[in-house]
């Protein structure tokens, strides 16, 4: 699904400034694969979920999403397969339109200009039946400003967006770092869920070793631009808590 080949990622090149953040990573990651990525700050995490996602360019090698070469688009060109979800839950939705408005951009996010989905009775409940599924009552307020709502509703409402476009690849930014606890595990059993249901590939970094440990069917740590460790389901499934704090000690 994934295929990142020999990629390099140099900013600011050829100045006392700098900075190698992807020293030639060659990553394959299978069709409906969740993967969990975790490294120190500066580990080049970031970079390379921003070079898959089209953020950014590779200074060089090839990036490759369901046997399309992607290098060279931008990242609003690779929306029709991926979506993500931010570290900050304000990112993901239009805070002055309401609840229901939100949905319905999100449903036609990657359509041609011209085509529209309206807001009929139809759209109306399968958007209720859909948020239902949160456990949060908001199926009931889809007429409110999305500003109102808190961090943690935003950022799980924004998640149920992000496969209201037929998406195939999701990647999860530190997507509970901003909210406490509770919605914290709203959002991380809505992505978990979605990810199964949807039978979508998954990118998740996360600073949250519990997390990382919890979630995922593999798990690849990185520092210096590079991936140190890379283990399958079977290696992850094997893995203690207390051994990815050793990663870090």
């Amino acid at each position: 699904m994934i295929q990142i080949t020999n990629v390099h990622k140099i900013f600011n090149s050829g100045k006392p400034n700098q900075v190698n953040a992807v020293n030639g990573i060659n990553l394959k990651i299978k069709t409906e694969e969740f993967l969990v990525i975790v490294g120190a700050n500066g580990s080049g995490k970031t970079t390379l979920l921003d070079l898959v996602a089209g953020s950014i360019s590779p200074t060089s090698g090839n990036i490759i999403v369901d046997d399309k070469d992607v290098t060279k688009l931008p990242d609003y060109k690779r929306s029709k397969w991926i979506a993500r979800v931010f570290q900050n839950p304000m990112s993901g939705t239009a805070s002055d339109l309401s609840i229901l408005d939100n949905f319905r951009l999100a449903t036609i996010r990657t359509r041609p200009k011209g085509l529209s989905i309206g807001i009929n009775e139809t759209f109306k409940n399968q958007v209720k039946e859909k948020i239902s599924t949160l456990g949060l009552g908001l199926e009931n307020k889809i007429e409110q400003q999305m500003g109102t709502l808190s961090g943690g509703q935003r950022q799980a409402l924004t998640l149920l967006m992000s496969v209201m476009d037929n998406c195939k690849v999701l990647l999860l930014d530190e997507p509970t770092a901003a909210l406490d606890p509770r919605s914290a595990e709203v959002v991380m059993r809505t992505a978990e869920e979605l990810i199964r249901d949807y039978r979508l590939t998954a990118i998740l970094i996360t600073h949250n070793l519990k997390d990382a440990y919890t979630y995922g069917n593999r798990i690849i740590l990185m520092g210096e631009g590079q991936i140190q460790k890379d283990l399958d389901a079977g290696e992850k499934g094997a893995l203690k808590q207390n051994d990815l704090f050793d990663w870090f000690s």
